[in-house]
């Protein structure tokens, strides 16, 4: 991969339409394979591409939680795309927690779905559509989780206010290393962060651990310590290159400029800050570990063969379509 960091648009491209290069014939092979969607839905490139263009030049500015959604996802419930289900009259849903405050953008999904649907009718999961990174050549086949269930978020997916011992630990349950761990978090790189999950840095006292110089930027932003959460209140986590993910966010922690705890804790850190001062030095070394522990994530555990279904709609399982 190149040295040079590319626009956030290039990487969300490469998530939407590299990894949706579908595939074999064996649809109902119990595995994930490159190119699965190759004979059932050969134009699913294409499609996604194209809607994905449209939906950049429409919603620039908040593209960014395609990461965040990617990874709260893959996490919780194995790339099943449970995430992106509805609460029902008697489960509340994972994306409707106060944990999953902040993800957005669900809508997106719905536009990919619907323009894949009239061309593959009941061929391309919500799953294989919402996994991916950036020129990875990723593994495609995941169907569709049928349940979303908020009270599983807590048990595997670490917090923003976690001790990087816990993150450490619930990474390594799925397979990722310690420098994995570093390069994911670099996805911290790209959009922003809203006030109701840093306020507790600054108030009623402003950490010591802050970078003085960064403390009144966030001030700014962040004006109460008690922030309306349905309020467009936030700060961006890079300010030199909010939209680019780059190694820009490794110098930044180094600075003491990290908006969370776990932003802190992973310079400081005596496990991970050797790998964070060299992701700091080098953005291909970041760019290779994060290729590698992406792959690793979009593989945790995924429902093939005749296990889920394949929605028609992403919000809603097929029963209740």
């Amino acid at each position: 991969m190149s040295s040079n960091s590319k626009p956030l648009i290039i990487f969300l491209l490469a998530i939407l339409y590299s990894t949706i290069l579908s595939a074999s014939a064996e649809n109902e092979k119990p595995t994930l394979v490159i190119n699965y969607y190759r004979d059932s839905c050969p134009q699913a490139e294409d499609i996604i591409k194209e809607q994905v263009k449209l939906l950049y030049k429409r919603h620039k500015n908040t593209a960014f939680s395609w990461l965040r959604n990617i990874f709260h996802d893959c996490f919780v419930e194995s790339c099943d795309a449970s995430l992106l289900l509805d609460s029902t009259r008697r489960v509340l849903s994972e994306k409707e927690t106060d944990r999953s405050f902040g993800m957005r953008n669900f809508r997106y999904i719905e536009t990919i779905k619907e323009a894949l649907e009239r061309e593959c009718p009941g061929v391309v999961s919500c799953s294989d559509i919402l996994v991916g990174g950036p020129y990875i050549p990723l593994k495609t086949g995941r169907r569709d989780g049928r349940k979303s269930r908020a009270d599983i978020i807590e048990q595997y997916l670490p917090d923003h206010n976690e001790s990087i011992s816990v993150v450490l630990e619930r990474f390594a349950n799925i397979g990722i290393d310690t420098p994995g761990v570093v390069a994911l978090l670099g996805a911290h790189s790209v959009g922003r962060t809203h006030c109701v999950k840093l306020v507790h840095r600054l108030y009623p006292e402003v950490d010591p651990s802050l970078n003085p110089d960064h403390v009144e930027h966030m001030l700014h932003k962040c004006p109460d310590p008690i922030p309306d959460p349905k309020a467009v209140q936030y700060v961006r986590n890079d300010r030199g290159t909010p939209m680019k993910l780059d190694n820009n966010y490794y110098r930044n922690i180094l600075d003491n400029k990290g908006l969370l705890i776990v932003d802190h804790q992973l310079a400081t850190d005596k496990r991970t800050k050797p790998f964070v001062k060299k992701m700091a030095k080098s953005q291909d070394y970041f760019f290779k570990e994060f290729a590698r522990a992406i792959t690793i994530l979009s593989e945790n555990n995924p429902l093939t063969g005749t296990k889920g279904e394949i929605r028609k709609q992403c919000n809603l399982a097929n029963k209740l379509h």
